[in-house]
């Protein structure tokens, strides 16, 4: 999910993607027909919303007939696509303003588990993020995992401006912040480090509480669309 949504890849043509009636099955992956990637708000315009991916080292002692030219530059754009190659799932990252009181947020694919002990996860987000900064001001964070069925969820965290929480409906978590209804689980954390990475920051983050707040299967993106795990 380019602006605050962590990166979502853009579409790209595929020999095998083919249509089921209710959107079109890519390599396993059901994309829905419906509403087309966001320009995410900050949490980034890598790979599709981002890129907060690491590339593989290359062995140039052997060569894959079947793979682009490594010679070729990695441009933006190759870069989206390629990496647009990885699924991830999607998080709402949500938080009280401080200065105001109002809600914020911001939609992102770069989050991961880091840690076991002590707990930590981590998300990237974009250096133009106009949400993080609010964000990032709050006491602590919520970590909220999308649902197959919040793609729009995912649409107004990742838009610019605007009230994104406009009709969205949640209650508050232990922590205070935003838990939005419906998500599959929630994850209320704290800032424990920050490491400047290329056009984005990678931003490690303590937890203090988690649990699981809904059912069902997780909101999916991949080459630049969004779909959701088939059984």
């Amino acid at each position: 999910m380019g602006t605050n949504a962590a990166r979502l890849p853009e579409i790209c043509g595929h020999p095998h993607i083919t249509s089921n009636g209710h959107g079109t099955t890519v390599n396993g992956v059901a994309m829905h027909n419906g509403l087309p990637p966001g320009q995410p708000d900050g949490a980034g315009n890598r790979t599709g919303p981002h890129a907060d991916s690491s590339t593989l080292p290359v062995d140039g002692s052997r060569t894959d007939p079947h793979a682009e030219s490594s010679a070729q530059s990695a441009d933006g754009r190759r870069f989206r696509t390629v990496l647009g190659h990885f699924a991830t799932g999607i998080v709402a990252i949500t938080a009280i303003d401080p200065d105001n009181g109002e809600p914020c947020g911001l939609a992102a694919n770069s989050f991961t588990s880091v840690s076991l002990d002590p707990p930590l996860v981590a998300f990237c987000v974009a250096h133009t993020s106009t949400s993080w900064p609010r964000l990032r001001a709050a006491r602590t964070q919520t970590v909220n995992v999308l649902a197959e069925h919040q793609q729009s969820v995912c649409a107004a965290l990742a838009s610019k401006g605007g009230d994104k929480f406009a009709g969205l409906e949640w209650t508050k978590s232990p922590g205070g912040n935003p838990m939005i209804s419906d998500a599959l689980a929630w994850i209320d954390c704290s800032i424990e480090a920050e490491h400047p990475a290329g056009d984005h920051v990678i931003v490690i983050a303590r937890v203090h509480d988690l649990g699981v707040h809904g059912d069902g299967g997780p909101l999916v993106f991949f080459r630049g669309g969004y779909g959701r795990f088939r059984t």
